[in-house]
């Protein structure tokens, strides 16, 4: 199943994230990854995951990275046309490191950019990139939404800067600190329709990637949602 998760610290480039959150927010999904623990830290940014070894079990431990270590990516799920991309991939003159599934959409990401690794992955996911020299967070949904992905974006109080969080269960998110103020919206229509739709969650200040689509968030604050 595996899970996901991490914060990116907006506005606040020099301030770097805490080991210690991230393994918090691993910890509250530990169920969904009981083989593996992964987390990785740049500056303000951080991701960390939990995996349940399916593919490639003896070389495929999260993050995974590209050939000049400054792309990374953790991913929940499973990419069905991973054989295909990576025999493309190498052709191109990548290099892989692992047998797992996963590392085609960091190569592929390097190649062709979000819009092109989008639109040529096929499986169900939720993933993350970070892209070092960019400074930029990129969070992937599948098409159908089989695997879930929440995010928030806190607002700076006091000492505590500005984030971006994300994760693959809500608890990873209030593990971090997000706000549980209810979404009263969200209670209306899960009490109408015993569901809550995508973009709400059950708290204000969190939602949902919709299917299909991919937020890029920049540490300078701005962010963009294209489907």
């Amino acid at each position: 199943m595996c899970g996901i998760c991490g914060y990116l610290h907006t506005g606040d480039a020099d301030r770097p994230v805490s080991e210690d959150m991230l393994r918090r927010m691993c910890s509250v999904m530990a169920h969904r990854g009981p083989d593996d623990e992964g987390i990785y830290t740049d500056g303000a940014f951080g991701m960390g995951m939990r995996r349940l070894s399916i593919i490639d079990l003896s070389s495929g431990q999260q993050p995974i990275f590209n050939e000049t270590g400054r792309i990374a990516i953790v991913c929940n799920g499973e990419i069905y046309n991973f054989p295909e991309l990576r025999k493309d991939l190498e052709a191109r003159g990548h290099r892989f490191s692992t047998n797992s599934d996963v590392e085609v959409a960091v190569h592929l990401y390097e190649e062709e950019g979000a819009g092109g690794m989008v639109r040529k992955l096929n499986g169900m996911y939720g993933l993350d990139i970070w892209d070092a020299d960019r400074r930029s967070l990129l969070l992937v949904r599948d098409r159908l939404g089989i695997k879930p992905l929440y995010y928030a974006f806190v607002p700076g109080t006091g000492d505590a800067p500005k984030r971006a969080l994300f994760g693959s269960e809500l608890k990873c998110l209030l593990a971090a600190g997000v706000s549980r103020e209810p979404d009263y919206l969200a209670l209306h229509d899960y009490l109408s329709l015993f569901y809550v739709p995508t973009p709400r969650s059950a708290y204000r200040a969190v939602r949902k990637l919709e299917p299909g689509h991919w937020l890029l968030c920049r540490s300078d604050g701005t962010h963009q949602i294209n489907g």
